[in-house]
């Protein structure tokens, strides 16, 4: 059983593969994860925010997780599942489920929609991480949410769940890491925001990173000479890598339909295709992606 502190290194989020017609490709999502399986990541997570989680239907959303598990199972992935109800009650019979079901850990998106209050949101977070004995990352993304959890907050909640793990991705996160950790430095901290952060938040005293799942060999790598000490060549990879993920993440909606084209134009998944409303990629924007996976030699 993992704990907390296994939770670590590069856990990237699974893409959900689409047919041209919008149908979910269960055959394309198979390949994706094995091929993600043998890149060198510790974890994946399903239905993170960088995905389309919120455009499946409940049907789809259990024959997916169903596969996740299944596909994965003895793979020496980490499997996390979100949690991204809105309804303490339901997100508390979910979390459950997922890790009755067999999941190794669980992402936990805090209920942001008609805006509740502090005392609300703590009651959702809380009631999920006594739900389950699972390690829980507590997603904070104030961007994409609208809701502002201060650093005491949330060291407030890693002091009474030593299996919570934070996913903190603010923009700029690295000050706030600081101060969590400073109040909370036994927690453990993972950073999103596809990465563009990553080495600040590993000197910080971050774990890990969550990105996208299209390019994650090069996360790998910059993680592993990062893990040599070879900080020079980590810092050499990822600054190459900066100007592409700081265009692509001028928007949630562009960067994934990006992740799926790069995806799709690998050959992992059959099509690039989005759930509506979604992002049209420019002749540009197609122009860029070849550059990048040719620079890559993805």
């Amino acid at each position: 059983m993992y704990q907390s502190t296994d939770i670590r290194g590069v856990n990237p989020i699974a893409a959900m593969p689409f047919t041209p017609q919008g149908e979910l490709d269960y055959s394309s999502f198979s390949r994706m994860l094995e091929h993600l399986a043998a890149t060198g990541i510790q974890g994946l997570t399903l239905f993170g925010i960088a995905s389309e989680f919120p455009k499946l239907e409940d049907a789809e959303r259990l024959q997916l997780s169903n596969q996740f598990l299944s596909d994965l199972r003895g793979s020496g992935v980490f499997r996390a599942i979100s949690v991204t109800d809105h309804s303490t009650e339901v997100a508390v019979k979910r979390a459950r489920d997922y890790q009755k079901r067999g999941a190794d850990a669980l992402m936990l998106l805090p209920p942001f929609f008609l805006q509740p209050s502090p005392e609300a949101i703590s009651h959702h977070i809380f009631s999920v991480l006594e739900a389950v004995d699972i390690p829980v990352m507590v997603q904070y993304a104030p961007g994409e949410t609208g809701l502002a959890i201060t650093p005491a907050q949330l060291a407030e909640v890693a002091t009474r769940y030593p299996h919570a793990v934070f996913k903190i991705e603010c923009n700029p996160p690295v000050d706030y890491t600081r101060e969590f950790l400073q109040q909370a430095p036994q927690a453990s901290v993972l950073n999103g925001y596809a990465g563009l952060y990553m080495l600040q938040m590993l000197e910080a005293g971050g774990k890990g990173v969550m990105p996208g799942c299209s390019f994650s060999e090069v996360y790998v790598q910059i993680y592993q000479h990062w893990q040599q000490g070879e900080k020079g060549a980590a810092q050499e990879l990822h600054q190459q890598l900066l100007p592409w993920i700081q265009r692509w993440m001028t928007h949630c909606e562009y960067i994934i339909q990006v992740e799926k084209t790069i995806l799709q134009r690998r050959g992992i998944i059959a099509s690039d295709y989005c759930r509506h409303p979604g992002w049209s990629l420019t002749a540009q924007d197609r122009l860029m992606i070849d550059s990048f996976i040719s620079t890559f030699a993805l």
